[in-house]
């Protein structure tokens, strides 16, 4: 099929420099766009891997885990996030080690997000590569405006907590968006501050790994701002959630030892 004729064909030749949360030097960028065939190879990947690929849909979320990684997750981790507008995607399938240590980790995160579609209402549950999108509107969490958790939200972001620690080889990346209404300065602040702030009650809840935040405003819009539903919508709070260093050295060691 489709899927593997593009996946030897495309993801060997992705570049392995790109994460997405870091700031090139101006020789990268450079490289980066060298070339008319490197970008459209990168973007081919990207949506390929991103979006699926009609050949590649019998595959569970394992198995293109496994696929994706081995030919290098960090270059099209970097294209998902700076091309695809999704920091979190960018930075989960960053993560990806691939190959049979990917497979142990995409088994252990189907389990996670099965547990945490069941137990997280009104929040959305993606598997996306080796890891968890979980994606939290910003009326579940906060009020209007506003960037103090809100005492109902305590039930979704408990039971988040609860899961990470049963689930303890994990690192969170907490990013904050916002619609376009009011000045991009504003609203960049106040993403930042949504995400510091349901990052700081994961750790009030006992959760300790680490969590990373960042506040992307209204650069990542997911639809249109041009209706209140479609604002609503884009005022949200994502959490990436992905294997840890130390869980990707012993899934690596124990396929090794398969």
């Amino acid at each position: 099929g489709l899927c593997t004729i593009l996946a030897p064909v495309l993801l060997p030749r992705l570049p392995g420099w790109m994460d997405p949360l870091r700031t090139e030097t101006p020789d990268e960028v450079n490289t980066m766009h060298s070339g008319i065939t490197r970008i459209g190879t990168l973007l081919a990947a990207a949506a390929f891997l991103a979006a699926g690929t009609t050949g590649c849909a019998s595959l569970n979320k394992t198995q293109k885990g496994a696929i994706v990684g081995a030919a290098g997750g960090a270059a099209v981790g970097g294209v998902v996030g700076k091309y695809a507008g999704s920091t979190t995607k960018g930075a989960i399938i960053g993560a990806v080690v691939g190959g049979a240590a990917g497979a142990v980790i995409g088994h252990r995160m189907d389990e996670k997000a099965q547990e945490l579609e069941a137990k997280l209402p009104g929040a959305k549950v993606d598997r996306v590569g080796e890891g968890i999108l979980v994606t939290f509107p910003s009326g579940l969490l906060f009020d209007f405006d506003s960037d103090a958790v809100r005492g109902e939200a305590s039930h979704n972001l408990n039971t988040l907590a609860e899961s990470l620690e049963k689930y303890d080889n994990s690192d969170l990346l907490i990013v904050g968006h916002t619609d376009d209404v009011g000045t991009e300065s504003y609203n960049q602040g106040l993403s930042e501050r949504r995400a510091d702030a349901a990052a700081n009650y994961l750790r009030a809840r006992g959760v300790r790994r680490s969590i990373r935040t960042v506040g992307r405003g209204e650069d990542e819009p997911i639809v249109s701002n041009a209706t209140d539903e479609g604002r609503s919508k884009n005022r949200r709070v994502e959490v990436a959630i992905y294997a840890s260093e130390e869980f990707r050295d012993q899934a690596a060691s124990q396929a090794a030892s398969r």
